[in-house]
């Protein structure tokens, strides 16, 4: 019996040993982690009709930063990853479903979210101050701060429509 305990031991070593490892290297986690389809989205809470409620985070020098990249990432979280489910609320596909959107509209996205941007008027953020305690932290190249944001999902449906960005939903597949 012990021999057989040695042997299976053995070939577990000899299995573990010749599987090359799938380990990320550094510089491929840092590529992901700052992909700019890395967004952390939790959701809050069911909303008002035609609106999605979640916490959002952002990134910044400065909290101003931080918070202004938050409320980008609320808005393109709904464009091109959609939203997780949770808090009384079902999940929610991307408005825009296609895979490379973003690069085949590159100007319009470009302008959309440009620093002052149309996707400002798309986004409602229900904490007025600037988030402090667990909902800001200082890390090594700024800050990390998490908005609660409410975005009229319906009217941005309805622009990505309108301009031949997003497929409406009556259309045929």
């Amino acid at each position: 019996m012990k021999k057989i305990i040695k042997i299976l031991t053995l070939l577990t070593l000899i299995l573990l040993i010749s599987n090359p490892l799938q380990a990320q290297t550094r510089r491929e986690r840092k590529i992901l982690f700052n992909s700019q389809y890395n967004y952390e989205i939790s959701p809050v809470g069911v909303g008002q009709d035609g609106t999605k409620v979640f916490k959002v985070w952002g990134y910044g020098k400065n909290v101003g930063e931080a918070v202004m990249d938050a409320k980008a990432n609320a808005v393109a979280a709904c464009i091109f990853k959609g939203l997780p489910g949770g808090g009384g609320s079902a999940p929610t596909p991307p408005i825009c479903g296609d895979s490379g959107a973003e690069v085949t509209h590159a100007d319009y996205f470009e302008r959309f979210f440009a620093v002052g941007g149309k996707y400002l008027q798309y986004i409602v953020q229900t904490n007025d101050a600037d988030p402090a305690g667990p909902d800001r932290l200082k890390i090594k190249k700024g800050y990390k701060v998490a908005i609660y944001a409410q975005v009229m999902y319906d009217a941005l449906r309805r622009e990505l429509e309108a301009n031949g960005i997003a497929r409406r939903l009556d259309s045929r597949f």
